[in-house]
């Protein structure tokens, strides 16, 4: 009996584990930075990352007015992004400033000023911000 409750728990852990990774710090890499890293060398560069938001921000467009505004910035990371990434004050994002935004978050993600953004930088706080405005 003990036996079997303790690999009741260690398989409920481990689904914990797989499952959720910590609250919201699951990592980002299989299909992610897989379908982020265009020319397939393992890392992100700003070039994909830009590509990347381009898709998103099309499907964040809903109305396809070319610009996003609070009702589909769902993901644009928070009002404080989307207040920071609304350079105009118009009450919306257009794509130049989302692109902005994806500019400084993917330096801010670059920790080692390389030019690509690898798995671990991913993974960081801030690259989890990145990859938020790109998926």
């Amino acid at each position: 009996m003990i036996t079997r409750k303790l690999a009741a728990a260690v398989t409920m852990i481990g689904i914990a584990v797989l499952a959720g990774m910590g609250a919201g710090q699951a990592a980002l890499t299989g299909p992610d930075l897989k379908s982020w890293d265009t020319d397939h060398d393992g890392t992100m560069d700003l070039t994909e990352a830009k590509k990347a938001a381009q898709a998103q921000f099309d499907a964040l467009d809903t109305d396809h007015d070319g610009k996003i505004d609070q009702n589909e910035s769902v993901s644009v990371g928070g009002s404080a992004s989307f207040i920071k990434a609304d350079s105009d004050k118009d009450g919306t994002v257009d794509k130049n400033e989302y692109m902005k935004l994806v500019e400084a978050k993917f330096n801010a993600a670059d920790s080692d000023h390389d030019g690509t953004v690898s798995e671990s930088e991913l993974n960081s706080p801030a690259g989890r911000s990145l990859a938020r405005l790109l998926k």
